[in-house]
């Protein structure tokens, strides 16, 4: 088919690679503009701006798909479907119409759970013990479109956010690649989402990243999992030149009682509201991740010390 793909992050690389892999002509790949990154805040294309290039394809980056121009353009392709994977903006009646078969979304959750922004950390900070992805045949409503094809997958207890979005990629990819086959061969049979069981994935908060001790372990767990590697849930530790901001980026929940925040060995077991959690993994600001014990060779933490 003659495709349109809409996507902008990591996560939607495999896609567009996919489809390419399946023959289907990619028309035009639609991406968010270029973002400023590090500390000289130069701009940088997307992932899916730049894998695009490298292959070839013709990229546009507008700053909203609802101007006159957009949609007049995108109607102009003439397209058998459009395939949008992490677009980061929403899509009106006129672009979702423009194509001869529709447009199809690739959600990492399986709906209606988790409709919206952060579905794979919302997940995981939920304590959900399973997840998927989905493709769905998108509506004027936010992920309330019929399903066409479902991919299921656990939540182990060492899950993060990262490990999670890197197992659901690539297998979301050959989801769309076997969705758009059975568009193109007349077979696709989408079925409408369940009416019950609707939650929603805000995006991720500034003030829900810091860590409070003061809370059940198993929400501090699930919390830190959630939000690793990006953007991360963070404490503040002492040392000789004042306090440190720390990012916790893998954890485990254990047993253990003392006053929230304070470190129960010298292993980065730390006493929370009900039990304790190990940190298993963790990155001081200007450095690398480091698995815990390499953590503090460098930055030692003691039994009896309190994190902030």
């Amino acid at each position: 088919m003659r495709l349109a793909f809409l996507g902008t992050p990591d996560f939607a690389v495999p896609t567009l690679a996919a489809l390419i892999e399946a023959g289907h002509e990619i028309a035009c790949v639609y991406s968010q503009p270029p973002a400023p990154r590090g500390r000289g805040q130069a701009l940088h294309p997307s992932p899916i701006q730049a894998f695009a290039e490298s292959r070839g394809l013709p990229v546009r980056t507008p700053i909203s798909m609802k101007v006159s121009e957009e949609a007049a353009a995108f109607a102009a392709l003439r397209l058998d479907a459009a395939v949008v994977v992490a677009f980061g903006q929403i899509l009106t009646e006129e672009i979702l119409q423009a194509a001869r078969f529709g447009c199809y979304n690739l959600h990492g959750s399986l709906l209606p759970r988790w409709r919206g922004a952060a579905p794979i950390q919302r997940a995981i900070m939920a304590g959900d013990a399973v997840t998927g992805v989905q493709v769905m045949r998108m509506t004027a409503g936010l992920d309330e479109g019929p399903v066409l094809a479902s991919f299921t997958s656990r939540i182990d207890a060492l899950d993060t956010a990262g490990s999670l979005h890197d197992r659901l990629a690539p297998a979301g990819a050959a989801l769309m690649v076997q969705a758009m086959d059975q568009v193109a061969n007349g077979v696709a049979q989408p079925l409408p989402q369940p009416e019950e069981g609707a939650l929603y994935a805000r995006k991720i908060k500034p003030a829900e990243t810091r860590i409070r001790w003061d809370r059940p372990a198993t929400r501090t767990d699930r919390q830190i999992r959630g939000l690793s590697p990006f953007p991360g849930a963070w404490f503040l530790a002492p040392s000789e030149r004042g306090p440190v901001r720390v990012k916790a980026l893998l954890s485990r929940a254990e047993e253990g009682s003392g006053e929230p925040g304070v470190m129960l060995d010298d292993a980065m077991l730390i006493a929370c509201g009900e039990g304790a959690v190990r940190i298993l993994r963790a990155q001081r600001e200007g450095r690398a991740p480091q698995d815990a014990d390499a953590f503090l060779r460098g930055f030692p933490l003691r039994q009896g010390q309190r994190l902030d």
